[in-house]
């Protein structure tokens, strides 16, 4: 694998690790705002998917379908199955809880339990392509 791909996949984790820290910031500073949490929360596993298929050298479309990417994944990797439930509730976070006009119950079990899914799939892409990024230790925080 090239550097210039390693550095790419690195920069979809980064951006993904922006989006996390930003979700646990939020929660725990400003824990009213359930929907940004959650919409980073998804935004968080869209990037860490991404990076993943980009180290397979899997095409993808650039949509915010995490179901989708997880379909690109399975086939090439059935680790990957058993989060088909987890990231289908994030699936909503991309767009419903966005707009004033879609309500979405949000209680903080939903919202911790985002990011518990979103650090587990960061966890696992990263330890599956052997890359360690230090990240803000912001994410760990209780």
């Amino acid at each position: 694998m090239s550097d210039k791909t390693i550095d790419r996949i690195k920069q979809w984790i980064i951006k993904g690790d922006h989006d996390l820290g930003t979700a646990k910031i939020t929660y725990l500073h400003i824990p009213e705002y359930l929907d940004t949490v959650t919409f980073h929360c998804q935004q968080a596993v869209e990037k860490y998917l991404k990076s993943y298929l980009i180290y397979k050298s899997i095409p993808f479309r650039f949509v915010h379908d995490l179901i989708y990417l997880l379909e690109l994944i399975v086939p090439n990797d059935p680790d990957f199955e058993p989060y088909f439930d987890s990231v289908s509730e994030l699936q909503s976070y991309a767009v419903e809880v966005r707009y004033p006009n879609e309500t979405i119950f949000l209680s903080n079990e939903k919202v911790e339990n985002a990011m518990i899914i979103a650090k587990e799939i960061r966890t696992l892409i990263t330890g599956k392509m052997g890359i360690d990024i230090d990240y803000n230790k912001i994410i760990d925080e209780e």
